[in-house]
């Protein structure tokens, strides 16, 4: 039963980010977690996002617009590392408010407030009419990988925000699924060195991260097969409908 959730669950979470560009971890993490003590569930979810990202890239290389990863990818590297220091100073900070639901006690906090007003904001305007006519011109690319980079060391969220610019980027479906995942490996290497010991210290259960590894891999590739099929609206939409069920889940503490 173990395997067969964490399995279920990776396959689904792969497939659903082969076209958002994000959520594998948010949605797989918890799995893990109904089995393993949650240090053990963010390490191994980690080595999963790193293999099935590389995968990914791998897949997809031929479309990826290798400048908007250099031009966005670096400077969400950077940002990053500052959001990550962010992070360990404000450790100790009081959330703005709590709440409980089954047993289990939720906090907002400002961070995580702000990233789901933006992703809100980014989401909803796909919505509009006028912006389907709007593609954000590449002198935003390092402004977006800066806040990417900076929520994601902060908050988590990186994937989410970046797929939030690239979306308007004026890409083809295929440019934006390769260049995302190229720009997504390119942080989860900076995050290399952090992920390592806390696989060491994990031990995990070569089974268990077996039969995630595999399910992740197997709807990544069924991801491949669907994408010349799927219309790029398609595509927008649903990373807008995802976006917003972060950000609400963000703004009031859920994720």
């Amino acid at each position: 039963m173990e395997m067969l959730v964490v399995a279920a669950t990776a396959l689904t979470a792969a497939l659903l980010t082969f076209f958002t560009g994000f959520g594998l971890g948010t949605i797989l993490m918890p799995a893990f977690a109904l089995f393993v003590p949650l240090p053990d569930a963010v390490a191994m979810t980690a080595l999963v996002h790193l293999v099935n990202g590389f995968v990914k890239l791998g897949l997809v290389a031929r479309h990826v617009a290798w400048r908007v990863v250099l031009v966005f990818g670096l400077p969400a590297v950077a940002g990053a590392l500052v959001g990550a220091w962010l992070l360990r100073s404000l450790a100790g900070a009081a959330p703005l408010a709590t709440w409980s639901a089954g047993g289990h006690v939720f906090a907002v906090t400002p961070a995580k407030l702000v990233v789901g007003v933006l992703l809100a904001v980014f989401a909803l305007a796909e919505f509009l009419p006028a912006a389907k006519r709007i593609a954000i011109p590449p002198r935003w690319f390092a402004l977006g990988g800066v806040l990417s980079g900076f929520f994601g060391g902060l908050a988590g969220m990186q994937g989410a925000l970046r797929s939030a610019f690239l979306v308007r980027a004026g890409f083809t479906k295929e440019q934006y699924v390769g260049t995302g995942a190229a720009i997504a490996c390119l942080v989860d290497l900076t995050r290399l060195g952090v992920y390592l010991p806390a696989l060491r210290a994990a031990a995990p259960d070569p089974r268990v991260l077996g039969a995630a590894l595999v399910a992740a891999l197997a709807g990544t590739l069924l991801g491949t097969l669907l994408l010349a099929k799927v219309p790029f609206r398609f595509v927008e939409r649903l990373v807008a409908c995802v976006l917003l069920a972060f950000a609400a889940g963000l703004a009031v503490g859920a994720l």
